[in-house]
């Protein structure tokens, strides 16, 4: 039984993260912390402060903010809890601050949580070493209206990962408006679109002669984040010092 304390269990997230962990018998949870007070009861304790915790969990999973990291690290630290970061946007200084802790504790971070965009990012990387130069690559995200940073993590992380097969220096280009002249071969275009309650679609196109190819994915509900969490958890629980990702999980199954 791994035992988990959820960071920003007052969130969306945080309540998936509850109704799933009550339908495993391999995950409890066994507090949560937010920045308010709780308005109903849960069936584990709820802190406001890291520390007032009197609970020793096996994992913390952080689905907030980066505003949150310093406190999770703090307590992580001190207490030895492997931490897993489901949060983007963070702040050079604060991937930094990340890469040390994973020096002393074990250290999960992933762009996104699904199992099925972490393959969808293999097959992109394959399909990237196979068909560059002669193909163009961009990637399109989609996502609801309320998300504050653009482009997406799931989409830098796509870029990143196809970037890191290719034997050229990549540019990254978020806007050709401003551009006039043709495109560039050592180039990913990255495309943002914001709107309604759209959870998560991602696309890369491989735009070649004659061809395109594309490799997508859709996000139907943020059930399968907090069930990439939870997986992510259970795998966590007992690790050495590192840093670990959806890769190490999906290597393991």
């Amino acid at each position: 039984m791994t035992k988990v304390l959820i960071n920003g269990y007052l969130g969306r997230m945080g309540a998936f993260l509850i109704d799933l962990a009550s339908e495993r018998d391999d995950i409890e949870v066994v507090g949560g912390v937010d920045y308010k007070e709780p308005e109903t009861s849960y069936p584990f304790a709820t802190y406001t402060d890291y520390t007032a915790i009197a609970e020793k969990p096996d994992v913390i999973i952080d689905f907030s903010n980066p505003s949150a990291l310093d406190n999770i690290l703090a307590y992580a630290l001190e207490n030895n809890v492997p931490t897993i970061l489901c949060t983007t946007g963070y702040s050079e200084e604060q991937l930094q601050k990340i890469e040390a802790a994973s020096k002393k504790i074990a250290m999960f971070r992933s762009g996104n949580m699904s199992t099925g965009i972490n393959l969808l990012i293999e097959l992109a990387k394959k399909a990237a070493s196979v068909l560059y130069p002669d193909f163009n690559i961009e990637v399109i995200e989609e996502h609801h209206n309320q998300k504050l940073d653009a482009p997406s993590g799931t989409a830098l992380m796509i870029a990143d990962e196809m970037s890191s097969v290719l034997d050229d220096d990549i540019d990254y280009e978020y806007d050709r408006q401003a551009k006039r002249g043709k495109r560039p071969v050592n180039e990913i275009g990255i495309h943002s679109i914001r709107g309604g309650t759209i959870v998560g679609e991602h696309e890369v196109i491989f735009a070649g002669p004659d061809e395109v190819i594309r490799i997508s994915h859709s996000a139907a509900s943020r059930k399968i984040f907090a069930n990439g969490a939870l997986n992510a958890a259970v795998f966590m629980n007992g690790k050495e010092p590192g840093m670990y990702s959806m890769k190490d999980v999906l290597a393991e199954d």
